[in-house]
């Protein structure tokens, strides 16, 4: 077929064509991009989604597993190997070491923590590091400490195990070692409930936003329950000394009343 074009010419629209970033002959007939097709060309039918499949226990299901271990417990000891004992939650794969308590069982004064941090697993002890000793110095300002003999606070975590660095704990694993801190609280039997976090207000008190819950007096599991600012978020911030001065002097105004 004759294009019509002498050899001069063709050569000359097509070093034009290469000048302007063509680079690839795509067809020998032209194509007009600006024509609305007769039809819009038919998607093909999506598959229907099929449902993930739903992790199957055999046996009971770990809350109750939880719950019934905890019932078991007669004391803070026997709490303390049941909850080693317990191999449901993740998170015990990912830890060195069971985080349980510190200070002095018994006390008027229960502080209940964020899951444990790097630092407290390496240890094995809750609100450790520089924000074990910003919490040692918030408790000295109004005589009261671990260490304390005649004014103690006892310590805890809402979680015994640290989360690994990939992930933070969810509230499936709250939800799953919660029967273990219920049963802690009773075992403890504290007057007052402080909960540093936004952690342990939700899991207490089905609520969270430390930041407006600080300072509010609540009930948990039937004991007045008092939130308060984490001190690792008391280091990042320390304009919020403040109204973590107010909450202590709430809290002692409650154990003197």
């Amino acid at each position: 077929m004759e294009s019509g074009l002498d050899f001069y010419t063709a050569k000359a629209l097509l070093d034009w064509h290469v000048d302007l970033g063509a680079d690839e002959a795509i067809g020998d007939l032209p194509i007009n991009r600006y024509e609305v097709p007769k039809e819009a060309p038919k998607m093909p039918k999506a598959k229907p989604a099929e449902a993930a499949p739903v992790a199957q226990f055999k046996g009971p299901e770990p809350v109750e597993v939880a719950r019934q271990m905890a019932r078991d417990a007669q004391d803070l000891e026997g709490l303390r190997a049941a909850m080693a004992a317990f191999t449901h939650c993740q998170l015990k794969n990912g830890a060195r070491n069971l985080v349980f308590a510190d200070g002095t069982a018994g006390a008027r004064v229960m502080v209940i923590g964020d899951a444990p941090t790097r630092e407290e697993d390496q240890q094995g002890k809750p609100l450790v590091g520089p924000a074990g000793q910003m919490l040692d110095a918030m408790f000295g300002a109004i005589n009261l400490g671990r260490d304390i003999a005649d004014a103690p606070i006892y310590v805890t975590s809402v979680l015994p195990w640290r989360a690994s660095q990939t992930r933070d704990p969810s509230p499936e694993d709250v939800t799953m070692m919660l029967p273990f801190l219920e049963r802690h609280i009773a075992l403890a039997n504290p007057d007052v409930l402080v909960l540093m976090g936004n952690q342990a207000c939700e899991a207490l008190l089905g609520v969270k936003g430390i930041t407006k819950l600080r300072g509010t007096w609540g009930e948990a599991l039937g004991k007045p329950a008092l939130p308060m600012l984490h001190p690792a978020y008391l280091l990042r911030t320390p304009q919020a000394k403040r109204e973590a001065w107010a909450d202590l002097l709430s809290l002692q105004a409650k154990l003197r009343g």
